[in-house]
């Protein structure tokens, strides 16, 4: 079964290291919390006594009269302030969470245990500590901000630029681990498309990257040398069987006196030749160079050979100025197989004759060519198989001979040119064969 989510070999390391590396930020920042907790509450308990401290001092170097002075004096300061306690003094304990517990006790144990901390006094906010003079009672404020752990915002800012460098380090490292095996999949690709001199770099620094380029590259070279030995052989065997070929049939015409025999066995001999013509063909090697090429003319140029009416009908519905990039000669072996499939199994049940259509339509920077014949059709089971080498379907019921390469040969000079071969049933009977190539500017 299919993943419900497939993934790319880079998004699955590049999510696994954000992963990996958002938690160690968050680990971090919950162990520097934790750490920088205790220091700042020491420190802003500490601060905060100094100034109680130093008021305290300054109060009690003055008489009364200058006492009086040094209060509305320091009453008008805006970051501490300095004012009498009154017992009518409304009061909220200054103690609501963690930190400020902390800071609470830390001044109760420098400053005295009668020393009151508060958050608020007669409704005005601020750090306000309470102290005494002798006899007299004071309240110091500072500003709240004074006594406090850092912000939220402060760091989420941090969170969000410690995410932001865990992406961008996830997608460095995931596009560096995966670039060497991109490189292998693109040589893969080429050399499934024929294209065996592709070779990958053995000096790499990785000693598994070098190890798998250098196993690559001895794979294609023995592609390469497997398939230059198979078109000796197929030239050779060509050769051979032609030869006995040639004298079979001189013989069959000096020696045979029966003329019907005579047909039968010239007949024989040449289905023997085209055999291995179809052979020839489907192991032809995958050069071809591309041009734009008039497919109309073409197409009319493979039909004007099988316009048979007893056997096959060929209607080209295809404009002229319609054209493809491909390579002629493959193009024509193309649609010469294409006619030959249709001439065999594509038969009308009552005319005994195929009539084939051949359309098109442009889709984009593609033209789709349609070549629809009459015939019975194609079992949906068997479909997929049609393009399978040997595979001649329902050879019984049509009578048909051959070596099941013609629609084989259509696929892979197709895919050598860059375009595709789709094969269905049409609605109201018959094979379509939708060749798909590029279109030409």
């Amino acid at each position: 079964m299919r993943p419900l989510l497939p993934l790319s070999l880079f998004w699955r390391t590049f999510f696994l290291l954000a992963l990996l590396l958002a938690g160690g930020v968050f680990a971090w920042v919950q162990t520097l919390r934790a750490l920088e907790f205790e220091p700042r509450a020491v420190a802003a308990a500490q601060q905060t006594a100094s100034l109680v401290n130093l008021s305290r001092a300054a109060l009690l170097q003055a008489d009364g009269i200058n006492r009086v002075a040094i209060l509305k004096s320091m009453g008008a300061q805006q970051a501490v302030r300095v004012a009498p306690r009154e017992p009518g003094d409304r009061w909220q304990p200054y103690e609501v969470d963690r930190f400020t517990r902390r800071v609470s006790s830390e001044l109760r144990a420098t400053l005295g245990p009668d020393a009151i901390v508060a958050r608020s006094v007669n409704d005005r906010r601020g750090m306000w500590v309470g102290f005494t003079i002798e006899r007299d009672r004071y309240w110091l404020q500072a500003e709240e901000t004074h006594a406090s752990p850092l912000s939220s915002n402060t760091w989420f800012v941090w969170i969000g630029i410690a995410a932001l460098a865990t992406l961008i380090g996830s997608a460095a490292v995931a596009r560096l681990i995966n670039r060497p095996l991109k490189q292998l999949s693109f040589a893969a690709s080429r050399i499934r498309g024929g294209d065996l001199d592709s070779r990958l770099d053995e000096n790499t620094l990785t000693s598994e990257i070098r190890e798998v380029n250098m196993g690559f590259n001895r794979m294609a070279r023995e592609l390469a040398r497997v398939e230059e030995d198979r078109a000796v052989m197929l030239a050779g065997i060509s050769h051979d069987l032609r030869t006995p070929l040639a004298r079979l049939r001189l013989e069959t015409e000096m020696s045979v006196s029966d003329e019907e025999a005579k047909r039968n066995m010239a007949a024989d001999i040449d289905q023997l030749d085209a055999i291995i013509d179809k052979f020839m063909d489907y192991a032809r090697p995958g050069e071809t160079r591309l041009s734009p090429i008039p497919v109309a003319r073409l197409i009319e140029k493979e039909a004007a050979s099988f316009r048979d009416p007893a056997q096959i009908r060929i209607s080209v519905r295809v404009p002229a100025d319609v054209k493809v990039l491909g390579d002629e000669t493959e193009l024509a072996r193309v649609f010469l197989n294409l006619f030959e499939n249709a001439r065999r199994y594509g038969r009308g049940t009552y005319t005994g004759v195929a009539e084939v259509l051949v359309s098109h339509v442009r889709a984009g920077a593609w033209v789709i060519l349609t070549v629809r014949d009459q015939g019975p059709g194609v079992a949906p089971e068997k479909l997929h198989q049609l393009t399978t080498p040997f595979f001649r379907g329902d050879a019984a019921r049509t009578a048909a001979t051959g070596a099941g390469l013609g629609l084989a040969i259509v696929e892979k000079a197709l895919l050598r040119m860059g375009g595709s071969l789709e094969l269905n049933n049409a609605p109201d009977g018959g094979l379509m064969a939708h060749v798909r190539l590029k279109r030409a500017a």
